[in-house]
Order: structure tokens, then sequence, then C-alpha cells
């Protein structure tokens, strides 16, 4: 199982923006979609989906959050291991951007013979680059993170905290704004990506006047295999009380995250329709998660 799984938040979109996000990229799938009741937003569809084998999961949970281009992704489409890939590139450029908002034209820009940055027609914001990149290669969908406004200039800060609290992470590149770069300030994060785990981040600053922050749209689900891991995790990243519910916590920077154990996935996607009614409606009565009360609840104990 994939350690740390990009999740979206929608109001009732989540089965058609997985059926077209799955669409748009070979070797991928939805591969679960489990509806759960008796929520405080009402019956919930939680849809469980690959994109040329990277996992993500998606929920319809009512019209609480909006995305925002603070949590985007980055879509890699690399010469080096695709000949065909300026054409792929502006192919899934032309279906995200219908219906949907573009932020940077695709074109020919200093790092990029063809990139450009869109909100597709659910709002969710991707970056499309063509990259022939040097060194180890990277999968083709990232997380970027962008720091704006009041949190401008910590997106080094940040992925350092990041590699501090995740085992087994790694820089990957760091390239600063040199000097007359303005909006941007010399040394603030032109572009840095990193690994936590298995999975690959990017991270930018971001100057200039932006009204948008992180928010409970897009959060990562850290999936542990014993309650020692849930608890260090909730340790290292809660760090907002108030947003602590149901295994979600926020960090010092704002980015939402799901600890939650392993043992859940098989829970809420093989369980009879009684077995996930009993989870549900532990999980709802906590903040962080108690792996042995909701296997309790599972087995109808």
């Amino acid at each position: 199982m994939q350690k740390i799984i990009p999740h979206f938040w929608f109001d009732k979109e989540a089965k058609k923006a997985a059926a077209f996000y799955t669409s748009l990229f070979s070797n991928s799938k939805v591969t679960n979609t489990t509806t759960i009741t008796g929520t405080p937003s009402g019956d919930c569809d939680i849809v469980s989906f690959e994109l040329q084998g990277q996992s993500f999961m998606a929920i319809s949970a009512g019209p609480y959050f909006k995305f925002t281009p603070a949590i985007s992704l980055m879509v890699n489409f690399d010469l080096s291991q695709d000949k065909d890939a300026a054409k792929r590139i502006d192919e899934v450029w032309a279906k995200l951007s219908e219906g949907g908002k573009v932020m940077m034209e695709i074109g020919e820009y200093p790092f990029s013979k063809r990139y450009g940055w869109v909100a597709d027609k659910y709002g969710l914001s991707w970056q499309l680059i063509l990259t022939n990149p040097e060194g180890e290669e990277r999968p083709l969908i990232v997380p970027s993170m962008l720091f704006v406004d009041k949190k401008y200039g910590k997106a080094e800060e940040a992925s350092n905290f990041y590699l501090s609290v995740f085992k087994d992470s790694k820089r990957g590149t760091l390239a600063q704004y040199p000097a007359n770069s303005e909006p941007n300030k010399e040394g603030t994060v032109m572009f840095t990506d990193f690994k936590l785990a298995d999975t690959w981040f990017a991270a930018m600053d971001g100057g200039g006047e932006h009204n948008f922050d992180f928010n409970e749209a897009v959060s990562f689900i850290v999936n542990c295999d014993t309650q020692e891991e849930i608890d260090y995790y909730w340790g290292k990243l809660s760090a907002v009380p108030e947003s602590e519910q149901c295994g979600w916590l926020k960090d010092k920077y704002g980015v939402s995250w799901q600890i939650a154990p392993a043992a859940m996935n098989k829970m809420m996607t093989s369980g009879s329709k009684e077995q996930i009614v009993r989870v549900t409606q532990a999980f709802l009565k906590m903040k962080k998660f108690d792996i042995k009360t909701l296997q309790d609840a599972y087995e109808g104990k």
C-alpha cells in the first residue's frame, strides 16, 4: 500500500471526477467506491483510484471546501520515458482546460519548452510540464505546494520540516530565485522537490498578491501500521487543535493530513454494510484514530 495518498474533497462530484481523471492517463482505473452513511454531511461517496499506478482518493462530502492553487498536481511529461510526450501534454491540456480556468497559458517558458497551469472543471489545479530530467526519474504526478502571502518564503522551511518528520525521505532539486526576480525575493524557492516515504512532493514560493491558501480540499492520507505510528505522526504534524477531527489535522503551515490506520482501508472497502456503519460511527467520535476501537467496531465487539 502507498504510504501517502493525496485526497480530494468534492461537494457531490467525486465519482464523476475520478472517472474523468482516470480517462486522461493510461494504466489508470477506479479501484473502489464505498458510500458511508450517518455522517454530518449525510451519505458520502468515497472513491479510490489510480493514475498510472499512483493511488489517490476522493470524497463527496458537501460544499465545505473549495480547491485553490495552493496545492496543485504537477504532471511530468517526460521525453526520456515517452517519445510522444510533447503530443500527450497537449492532449491532456485540452481535456483539463475544457470548462476550466487557465492560470498560465500552455506555451514555452524559460524553465520548460512546454508548460501550462490550469484549474479543471471541478476546480482542481494542474501544472503540465514537458521534462527531460537527468538523474532519478520522477513519477508522472507530483503534488505541489505553493507558499504565498503570509506564508511566502516558507517553502524551504516547510520542506525541511516534512523531511524531518517522515522516515526514508530525501530532497531532490532545490532552485532559488536569483536577484532581480520581482515580485519574488532573491533566495526564496523557485522550485524544490522532495520524497517523503514513497511519494514525491514539490514546493514553490509565489511572490505578488494572492488571495488563496491551503485548506482541506486537498489533504494527504498517511497510512500507519500501528498505533505507535499514528501517535508519532499526530504528535509531529498537528498544530491546529480545532482542526483535529476524524483522523484529520492541520500542520503549522496549514496543510491538511489524515493520519489513518492502513487496516482501515480493508474495513471500508471489503466490510459488510453493517461493519462499515459501525466503523463510521466509531470514527466520527474520534479526533486521533484509535486502532483497537476501530477494529472492535468492525468485529462487532
